[in-house]
């Protein structure tokens, strides 16, 4: 029976995390849950799965809550240290890692430190501080499983690989919805038009960013942290089709991919449970007829100029990284919002990269301060771009 908490058990990841659990009721039992506000969603899951623990991290969600919530039967507890507190449980096996931004940093690290499988949704963690979870590992002995699926996907075709045996690793994109689009093209697009992936299921915010190809230069930096790999030996390419979600190439030429249909559910399976494998019947099975043709294509930079921005940010390291995500989330947030027009994300980002630098962040506190001169700005730049 492996042990879980989940942080942000309320997002996507968190729900589709829940779903593989109640798959496999022998095989997973459910500790701690958290969320951010969403405290009748949050509820609901502790009645069914029973966990002991469950955190609001936003304090004043928790007082405010009345007896109309009818809050089930668990150790109620509210504030982000509470959050890193669960991360941390001697009676956790597996820390399932959903939260959005710079505050899932500090959980992953606990994890970690605590000798702990941090099964890794947050790239926030390893884009603001790739260093210190580098080193978390090393500290503690916990283990780090990606869920992203392009680094799912990586991680299975490396497995079993000797040392220095990898030359290149080549991420997918699926291109969002504005693949083949031009510049002058997306000055009109609204949020309801970036929303509409064409292949994936995903929260807002990253569906932006899967849409402005953010989203892909963020995977290119953890790609660098998880597998040691330098910029010049990872890739990207478009594959509309989300079927093949990265590929691995060797010394000798041979070049392996992993391949499935886009659900998150099977890398969370995957992780949950690495380096074994369990069957599940839902999960669809893969039909090479059907799936065909696979194309890909290179990316567009002119159109998808925060994908070239994000990667030189990480090529830059310091505290670039960390900007280039605390700008984006401002962004995007403000699109969302139809505060900005679609190509101003990309101006508050360069922007705030121009005016905030600062060398390598050498702790938690350093790196949420620069989130916050980097979110300081990009207000900034926001309500100077904003729409009338």
């Amino acid at each position: 029976m492996i042990r879980l908490a989940i942080l942000g058990s309320t997002g996507s990841i968190g729900r589709s995390t829940l779903e593989v659990v109640r798959r496999h009721p022998e095989r997973f039992r459910v500790v701690g849950l958290s969320a951010r506000t969403r405290i009748r969603e949050l509820a609901g899951q502790v009645a069914e799965f029973k966990p002991e623990v469950a955190v609001i991290s936003d304090d004043d969600v928790l007082r405010g809550a009345d007896a109309t919530d009818a809050l089930p039967a668990a150790d109620w507890r509210g504030g982000r240290d509470e959050v890193v507190s669960l991360a941390g449980r001697e009676d956790v096996d597996v820390v399932v890692n959903a939260l959005v931004g710079a505050a899932g940093l500090e959980p992953s690290l606990v994890a970690l430190r605590s000798g702990k499988r941090l099964a890794l949704a947050n790239k926030e963690s390893l884009v603001t501080g790739g260093p210190l979870v580098l080193a978390a590992v090393a500290e503690g002995g916990g283990e780090l499983v990606p869920i992203d699926s392009e680094h799912s996907a990586i991680l299975q075709c490396m497995e079993g690989a000797q040392h220095g045996s990898v030359t290149r690793l080549v991420l997918t994109a699926s291109g969002g919805p504005f693949r083949g689009w031009s510049p002058e093209r997306l000055q009109h697009v609204r949020p309801r038009d970036a929303l509409r992936h064409p292949t994936w299921d995903m929260g807002a915010k990253i569906t932006v960013d899967s849409a402005t190809l953010a989203n892909k230069a963020l995977e290119v930096i953890e790609a660098h942290f998880l597998y040691g790999m330098e910029y010049d030996a990872i890739d990207v390419v478009v594959h509309p089709q989300s079927i093949v979600h990265s590929f691995v190439e060797f010394v000798d030429g041979s070049v392996l991919a992993q391949m499935g249909l886009p659900t998150m559910e099977l890398p969370i399976l995957y992780a949950l449970c690495y380096p074994g494998r369990v069957s599940d019947g839902v999960l669809r099975t893969f039909d090479p007829i059907r799936s065909s043709p696979l194309t890909f294509e290179a990316v567009d930079h002119d159109t998808f100029p925060l994908f070239g921005l994000g990667v030189a940010a990480g090529r830059r390291g310091g505290a670039s990284p960390a900007v280039f995500n605390a700008g984006n989330e401002i962004a995007v947030q403000a699109f969302l919002e139809e505060r900005i027009r679609f190509p101003d994300i990309e101006r508050v980002v360069s922007t705030a990269l121009e005016r905030v630098d600062g060398g390598p962040p050498e702790s938690v506190a350093a790196v949420l301060e620069v989130d916050r001169e980097a979110r300081a700005l990009a207000r900034g730049i926001v309500k100077r771009l904003s729409r009338p």
